[in-house]
C-alpha cells in the first residue's frame, strides 16, 4: 500500500519485531502501532480510506465489537479476510458461528470463532456498514469487501418525507456515538411493499443498513437502522430514499451533545420577518405548554412563511430539529398553523422553540414540557 502512494498505518496486538526490522531495511515511513483492535478510537488512530482487516476476525473474543470499531475508523472500504466455513455464499442461509473454547481450530488456543460466509457478511451489514459485498473464497479464507456508503446516486421518483425521527432506547432525539443506538424513522412514501434492501437510510455522509421496514399504515413506515459508528460530537443531518426515488427531507440528530450546547441553536438568525405568534398543546390546545408521553404533539401559529411548504419547515425544540407533520394555508393575517410530533422521551421543562424555514430562524419563544 506504501508503494502505491498510501500514508500507512499498521496495527497489531503485540510487539512485531520482523516488521520493525523490515520497516528498517526498506527506509519504510509505516506508522506502527502496538493495540487491541477493540480499543481502537478515530480520536487516537485518525479515520482512513481503506482498512485491510485481514487474518483478524477469527482470533478475537469479540468480533463483532472489533467490526464496529474498524467501521468507526474508515471513511468508505474495509477489505476483510477471515477463515470461514466453506459453505460458499447463499444469501438465505442462516448465518451460524462456531465457536471454539480451547484450540479446536488449527490448535491454536487464540482461534476463537468460525462463522459460515452468511454470518460473516451479515456480522459486516451490522456492524454499521452500508453495503457488505461477498467477493470469494480461497480455501476456507472468506473475502467480504464492506462499504459506508451507498452504491449509485438518488433517482427521480418522488421523494419520501420524514414526519418524526427518534432514539429507540431513550425516545428522543439525542444519540450517543460510545453506545450502540439505533435510530427509528417514521416516513411517508409513494412507494409499496418495501424491504429492508430497498430503503437507504443515511447519517452524516455514512449510510446504515436497516434492521426493519415496516408498514405503518396507508403511506407511512418505519425504518430502524444503527447509529453509523465513530461520528464526531455535533448535529448530523439524517435522510432517506427508497428504490430510485429522490432524497427526503432533512432531520438534524445530537450526537453527544449536551441540552446547554443544544440551546444554542435557538438563537434566531436569518429573516426578521419570521415569527411564532402562539404555541400551543397539539391536541389540547393549552398555550405555552405541552403534554409529553405518547402521541404528543406541539402547534405553533407562524407569521413569515408564505411560500414555503412542509418539506422546507421544521420546528426547533431546544435545539432539536422536529419534521412538521401539518402545514395549514396561509390566513389573512399571514399566520400559518404549523403542527410537529415530539418524540415521547424528551424530557420534561422549559423548552425554547423556533421555527425554521431555509436558512431563517425565528426568534424563540418558551414553552413548558410536562409529563402527561
Amino acid at each position: 500500500m506504501e508503494k502505491r502512494g498510501a500514508s500507512v498505518v499498521a496495527v497489531d496486538a503485540t510487539y512485531n519485531q520482523k516488521l520493525v526490522q523490515a520497516r528498517e531495511w526498506l527506509g519504510s515511513k509505516v506508522e506502527y502501532r502496538v493495540a487491541d483492535v477493540c480499543d481502537l478510537r478515530p480520536s487516537d488512530l485518525g479515520v482512513f480510506d481503506i482498512v485491510l482487516f485481514l487474518g483478524v476476525l477469527y482470533h478475537l473474543k469479540h468480533p463483532l465489537l472489533a467490526l464496529e470499531r474498524v467501521c468507526a475508523l474508515s471513511r468508505d472500504l474495509v477489505c476483510v479476510e477471515s477463515q470461514a466455513m466453506h459453505d460458499g455464499f447463499d444469501p438465505a442461509a442462516v448465518p451460524v458461528m462456531e465457536f471454539y473454547e480451547t484450540n479446536e481450530l488449527g490448535g491454536q488456543f487464540d482461534n476463537w470463532v468460525g462463522p459460515n460466509v452468511a454470518c460473516l457478511v451479515a456480522m459486516c451489514r451490522s456492524a454499521g456498514f452500508a453495503r457488505a459485498r461477498f467477493e470469494g473464497m480461497l480455501d476456507d479464507r472468506a473475502h467480504v469487501s464492506c462499504f459506508r456508503t451507498w452504491d449509485g446516486a438518488a433517482g427521480t421518483a418522488p421523494a419520501p418525507y420524514i414526519a418524526g425521527i427518534a432514539n429507540t432506547a431513550t425516545l428522543d432525539l439525542s444519540f450517543s456515538a460510545s453506545k450502540d443506538e439505533y435510530v427509528s424513522a417514521w416516513f411517508s412514501t409513494t412507494s409499496t411493499g418495501l424491504t429492508a434492501d430497498e430503503v437507504f437510510p443515511e447519517t452524516g455522509d455514512y449510510g446504515s443498513r436497516p434492521l426493519k421496514v415496516a408498514s405503518a399504515g396507508s403511506d407511512g413506515w418505519e425504518v430502524v437502522f444503527k447509529l453509523p459508528p465513530g461520528l464526531e460530537p455535533g448535529r448530523h443531518p439524517v435522510r432517506l430514499r427508497v428504490r430510485d426515488s429522490a432524497w427526503s427531507n432533512t432531520v438534524l440528530v445530537a450526537v453527544d451533545v449536551n441540552r446547554e450546547q443544544r440551546r444554542e441553536r435557538t438563537v434566531a438568525c436569518g429573516d426578521p420577518g419570521l415569527e411564532i405568534l402562539n404555541a400551543s398543546d397539539g391536541r389540547t390546545w393549552e398555550p405555552n405548554l405541552v403534554r409529553i408521553g405518547s402521541e404528543a404533539a406541539i402547534t405553533l401559529w407562524a407569521r413569515g412563511l408564505g411560500g414555503c411548504s412542509k418539506q422546507d419547515v421544521c420546528v426547533r425544540l431546544d435545539g432539536y430539529d422536529i419534521p412538521v407533520v401539518y402545514m395549514g394555508e396561509q390566513d389573512a393575517k399571514d399566520s400559518v398553523q404549523v403542527n410537529a410530533l415530539i418524540p415521547s422521551g424528551i424530557a420534561a421543562g422549559v423548552a425554547a422553540v423556533n421555527v425554521a424555514a431555509g436558512s431563517s430562524v425565528s426568534p424563540p419563544v418558551r414553552v413548558e414540557l410536562m409529563r402527561a
